[in-house]
């Protein structure tokens, strides 16, 4: 895909061979790819519809309907924000008095197309020539081109001092290969240029990826994890006026029901628990009750925050499974009944599952080397139950809970 061949999709010619390859998306593509030519749509033409046609029907987990009509590169995709999450963080941004703000690295512009819609004015900047020309297309798919202009050059150089405020998201995939930058410091624009925007501009808010150390996050700083549906996406940084707490654990969902705690405007419902991040949680025994906190409450290191919700404590103080006398309804943490604790061993646990007719089990673990798959093949199960399978560790001893998930109505 070149910018060229993005010109022609947009050409009434264009158009309609997005709209047949949509119709053909997901089937034989080298059918797909003939059926078009034999309308008489150019071969080069026919391939990028087809890759469009397949792109947006991938993208339509992260954005839905609007994804239709939107244009992607492969790349882009993988790492742009789903809708549910950018949608929140405008408003979040409107709700703090953001009129104007820098978009630096705006790549596809889902962000941006988020914040326009929130009613801010968004400038962004991206480097890539293909990149900047999509999201600027997005941005008229979107209805909001007025709102959302594009700029293609070098994200250091804008002059942000025209702005209320400033997002950036830095590449975190090497250029070429698409591997996973997991150092900081090799983040394109680099670690030390983002994180001395907040001198610049003091509400800044950078996106970083879910992994990084609570070391590197910068003093007076909010960091927030995020998950959608329990899968934990990513780490916003609010820095300046815009930091409310010290870390915060937002979890999602991106599926269609009631708002469950009133948001500043953002759609879906979601949950959130702060705190300083620093609290230890209580040591105590393994009760009948195991909870097993949402990723963004782990990293967030709010597991003593989660714990307080539902009276629980741990049984190892390195290891974030919580346990309680009672089962209460969160939304933080899976809930599951302890019916036997014992020591690792694979023939005794062999035993026991064959004892109770367990066919098909879930594997956790936390604290454990174990390889769950290699454990389910050891097994050799057969039965009609089904069971979970906790393997971790108590006073430094390998350990197998078998479990029982608990209604969600209990």
């Amino acid at each position: 895909m070149d910018i060229d061949l993005l010109a022609a999709l947009r050409t009434p010619e264009g158009e309609r061979a997005l709209a047949t390859a949509a119709v053909l998306a997901g089937g034989d593509p080298l059918v797909a790819a003939a059926t078009l030519r034999s309308t008489g749509v150019p071969a080069d033409l026919a391939a990028g519809a087809l890759t469009q046609a397949e792109l947006r029907r991938r993208a339509a987990a992260k954005f839905g309907p609007t994804a239709a009509a939107m244009f992607f590169t492969r790349a882009g995709l993988e790492q742009a924000t789903r809708a549910v999450v950018a949608d929140r963080r405008a408003a979040r941004l409107r709700a703090a008095g953001v009129h104007t703000l820098a978009d630096l690295g705006c790549g596809l512009g889902a962000d941006a197309l988020a914040a326009a819609r929130a009613g801010i004015r968004v400038y962004g900047v991206e480097a890539d020539p293909l990149t900047a020309a999509m999201a600027a297309a997005n941005a008229e798919a979107a209805g909001v081109a007025d709102r959302f202009t594009v700029e293609c050059g070098d994200a250091t150089a804008f002059d942000v001092t025209q702005v209320d405020a400033v997002f950036c998201d830095p590449a975190r995939r090497r250029a070429g290969t698409g591997r996973r930058i997991f150092d900081p410091a090799a983040y394109s624009p680099s670690w030390d240029f983002i994180t001395a925007l907040v001198d610049r501009v003091p509400r800044t808010a950078l996106k970083v990826a879910p992994g990084i150390e609570h070391g590197l996050i910068p003093p007076g700083a909010e960091a927030e994890w995020v998950s959608v549906d329990g899968d934990l996406v990513e780490a916003t940084l609010w820095c300046g006026p815009l930091a409310e707490t010290p870390r915060r654990a937002t979890l999602l969902s991106g599926k269609e029901g009631p708002l469950l705690i009133a948001s500043a405007g953002g759609r879906g419902p979601f949950h959130q628990l702060t705190g300083t991040g620093t609290v230890d949680a209580p040591v105590g025994s393994v009760g009948r009750y195991l909870y097993d906190p949402d990723a963004a409450i782990v990293r967030a290191h709010l597991v003593a925050e989660f714990a307080d919700t539902v009276h629980g404590e741990l049984a190892d103080p390195k290891i974030a499974y919580v346990f309680a006398d009672r089962a209460e309804p969160t939304p933080y943490a899976r809930c599951l009944e302890i019916t036997d604790v014992l020591p690792f061993s694979l023939k005794r646990l062999r035993a026991l599952l064959r004892e109770r007719a367990i066919g098909r089990v879930e594997i956790l673990k936390r604290g454990s080397a174990l390889d769950p798959e290699q454990l389910r093949r050891d097994l050799r199960l057969s039965g009609t139950g089904s069971a979970t399978i906790v393997l971790t560790r108590l006073a430094d001893a390998p350990t197998v809970l078998l479990c029982q998930p608990v209604p969600e109505s209990r």
